[in-house]
């Protein structure tokens, strides 16, 4: 069900999809097709792709935020859209790791006994999503046309590392999965709670409601 090879070949097409201009006429999904071996192959690339996306989006927000001359009020927005759309990421993380458990669960793994990774799946795609990103873009600067002098070949080094780091995690994850199935490692759903959206838990908002109260 979990495979490396696809996770990271799928994020890399999504990411070059997703930066090419429409074209008129022609009418998609935002978060493009994915294909998949059988269902469970179908429904675990939908999840990569839909979590891959939630960071394509966070990555593009977070640059609208560095924009020279944006006002307050509009940095105000972007920062709203910046926890909600890190919110869909963290818990689209969390739908692959409910995935793959009820995969394994209905054959009877993980095994309890055996040690215990400290990364789930969900968490190591995040960061290949990540790496993706990353990787398009340091891509691009080392081929842009109107860069300075030594800026392409700054950016070719950095690519080179991006990429082995990007092998390095694969091949964790495609490690852990292999162990997994043998019952020799285990992982679990590490929730990741965030408190920042929830009006209840964050006293930033819950405390000038308060005092709004009390005037």
């Amino acid at each position: 069900m979990v495979s490396a090879m696809e996770t990271v070949a799928l994020q890399d097409e999504m990411t070059r999809r997703w930066h090419a201009p429409p074209v008129r006429g022609v009418e998609g999904s935002s978060s493009g097709a994915a294909a998949g071996s059988g269902a469970d192959g179908d429904n675990w690339l939908s999840l990569v792709t839909r979590q891959h996306r939630a960071n394509f989006d966070l990555w593009h927000i977070e640059d609208e935020a560095r924009a020279p001359g944006a006002s307050d009020a509009e940095l105000a927005a972007v920062k709203r859209r910046i926890d909600r759309t890190n919110q869909l990421r963290n818990d689209l993380m969390e739908e692959l790791d409910r995935a793959t458990q009820s995969w394994l669960e209905e054959r009877g793994l993980p095994n309890p006994a055996a040690p215990l990774h400290s990364e789930s799946p969900g968490l190591i795609i995040d960061r290949l999503s990540i790496l993706a990103l990353k990787i398009y873009h340091t891509r691009e600067e080392a081929e842009r046309p109107d860069a300075p002098a030594g800026h392409a070949t700054r950016n070719r080094e950095r690519l080179a590392i991006l990429e082995e780091q990007r092998d390095d995690l694969a091949g964790c994850l495609d490690a852990l999965w292999r162990e997994t199935l043998k019952g020799s490692r285990r992982f679990k759903l590490y929730r990741q709670l965030k408190m920042y959206n929830d009006p209840s838990l964050n006293p930033a908002i819950y405390g000038k409601t308060a005092a709004q109260k009390v005037r």
